[in-house]
């Protein structure tokens, strides 16, 4: 048994001010409110997911002489359903990216009405909820309570919140997801995006009853910190119906649960990123960086393509002492847009961090000379009828090693088999997987999951047989340069897409630099290494085994060499990034 040294709770270290706890947060809001009943408006902004009670009761202690809560101008849940339905759609997991803005879901007439209202108020006014700021154009303290998409996820299976204007608090959780993912969300982004830049305040209360408070320049001046050094985000971890035994002693996880089959450790959108203010850790969604430090985390070029979206996803799955993944295919560029409205897909890879040598495999590609309908017949009685689905008969099952690389270009069937720890290095888009066949079991619900065959029919990319797999995507290492003490090897990905992999096995300090684009790396050998800057531009920062750490793309030359227990051995990284075609 190794000991882990894996870090569960990365963070910025900031200087600022941070209140903690109810009583201190609003004694110090208090303390800019006028001596006299002059007017004076407090605007409580929310994400999604928040506990609306909890925060309500706290702000209506403060006495206020009016106090607004948003959702009672929204439109009726009827009709913002009616809105919504076509877009939701009745798939489990899937919708459709709607054009819509918040302020679409509120009643204009009763809003315009509530405004001439507040011109006439005096004394103490709260304004409270999703789109309290686009109610008021009057805001003299400006506050927004955030809320990581994670624990929003963690909420919604305990049915805890609800959605923008709908009570779906008892639907499933995956509908809750896909109902943020699709709407809520995309919503409360449009809504926080400028607010990053003049918030007087902002809170976390992702801990039920102790809630946090730092200064909108404290948050600023962290997220403008965090953009300009090395950071990881902080990482989450679930248990999957494959999940494995592997993470548990790497990262120091629980034993006594019966698997993790995933870590989340650099996926933006949903992950948080902790600052640590007067000896605190502030929690928040890892988005508010990419919102507010787009150019110097993505790059200009970077920037210029995906916008506001970071585009590199790392994350693992763990099938060490566990079983197959679904066998699945991911939608094609074109199929994305025409029926999600997501503008890029999830082209992917599998580097194998770790690998049974007796066990592991991938299934990767249809054997050649298969009769496609043949197989689509069979995946089709399998679903409706139960029987098995022969996977070896139709799908190339390649044996895996530790530090291989099997690139998976959209529509290309594939799945991790037993006995493998995957990094899985992607682009962004997280959930459009369509599952072709799960080996006959259930999921963690106790229910089948979805299967997509339909979807998946029609993307197929049917010409990645054996030979195009075996010539394109199985092994794929060119030697790129090598120096004193290191070499890099280019491992993918395809041509297809655009993220570009580079492998550094060394043993001395290797030179480094951004190329205009974010750089996402992962210690895939050696306890730990050190990042440093040529120029004294940040504070060195030391990353450990298996640990998934970003550099900014501002950064430009940086060098990575062994460190600590690693002096003197050798280590190895992978490291992802935007590949620009000259």
């Amino acid at each position: 048994m190794r000991k882990s040294n894996y870090d569960k709770q990365p963070f910025t270290n900031v200087e600022g001010s941070l209140w903690s706890g109810w009583s201190d947060i609003l004694t110090r809001l208090s303390s800019h409110f006028p001596a006299e009943n002059d007017r004076f408006t407090v605007v409580v902004e929310c994400y999604q997911g928040i506990h609306e009670q909890e925060l309500k009761e706290a702000f209506l202690s403060l006495k206020p002489a009016l106090f607004i809560e948003s959702k009672d101008w929204l439109l009726p849940e009827g009709e913002i359903r009616k809105m919504t339905d076509h877009w939701m759609t009745d798939d489990r997991l899937f919708g459709k990216r709607t054009p819509y803005s918040l302020k679409d879901f509120f009643d204009t007439i009763k809003v315009e009405a509530l405004r001439q209202k507040l011109s006439f108020s005096k004394g103490l006014t709260i304004i409270f909820g999703y789109g309290a700021s686009l109610i008021s154009e009057r805001q003299d303290l400006l506050i927004y309570a955030d809320m990581p998409r994670w624990e929003i996820q963690l909420r919604s299976r305990r049915h805890e919140i609800h959605a923008i204007g709908v009570d779906n608090s008892q639907e499933e959780a995956t509908k809750q997801y896909k109902r943020g993912y699709f709407l809520d969300w995309l919503l409360c982004d449009e809504v926080k995006k400028p607010l990053l830049e003049k918030a007087d305040y902002w809170l976390d209360t992702v801990i039920p009853e102790q809630p946090k408070m730092i200064s909108g320049a404290t948050l600023r001046a962290g997220l403008e910190k965090t953009a300009k050094r090395p950071f990881r985000v902080v990482p989450f971890f679930d248990p999957a119906p494959w999940g494995g035994q592997w993470m548990k002693e790497v990262c120091g996880l629980d034993p006594k649960e019966s698997n993790y089959g995933w870590c989340f450790d650099c996926v933006p959108e949903e992950n948080s990123l902790y600052l640590q203010v007067q000896g605190q850790l502030f929690e928040m969604p890892a988005n508010n960086l990419v919102f507010h430090q787009s150019r110097q985390l993505l790059g200009a070029p970077v920037e210029a393509r995906f916008g506001l979206d970071f585009p590199i996803r790392f994350d693992f799955l763990d099938t060490m002492g566990g079983g197959n993944l679904s066998l699945q295919v991911h939608p094609i560029t074109q199929y994305i847009r025409d029926h999600f409205g997501i503008p890029y897909t999830q082209d992917e890879s599998y580097y194998l961090l770790d690998a049974d040598p007796e066990k592991a495999t991938v299934y990767l590609g249809v054997k050649k000379g298969i009769d496609r309908k043949e197989m689509l017949r069979a995946l089709w009685e399998a679903q409706r009828e139960g029987k098995p689905f022969d996977a070896e008969r139709y799908i190339n099952r390649w044996p895996a090693r530790k530090h291989d690389h099997f690139l998976i270009p959209a529509g290309t069937i594939h799945c991790s088999g037993e006995g493998a720890m995957v990094l899985e290095i992607s682009a962004t888009p997280s959930i459009f997987t369509f599952k072709l066949w799960d080996w006959g079991r259930l999921g963690l619900d106790g229910r089948p999951r979805p299967i997509n065959i339909e979807h998946g029919s029609h993307v197929i990319q049917w010409e990645r047989d054996t030979d195009y797999v075996r010539q394109h995507l199985v092994h794929q290492v060119t030697l790129i340069a090598e120096g004193d003490g290191w070499k890099e090897e280019r491992t993918g990905l395809h041509e297809n897409e655009f993220i570009e992999t580079r492998r550094h096995w060394f043993t001395k300090k290797v030179p480094h630099n951004t190329g205009n684009s974010v750089n996402v790396l992962n210690v895939v050998e050696g306890e730990e290494v050190i990042v440093e800057s040529p120029k004294g531009c940040f504070e060195s920062f030391v990353a450990h085994y298996a640990e998934t750490f970003i550099i900014p793309a501002g950064i430009g030359d940086y060098t990575i060499r062994p460190y600590g227990l690693s002096e003197g051995k050798r280590c190895g990284t992978i490291k992802a990034y935007v590949r620009f075609k000259s």
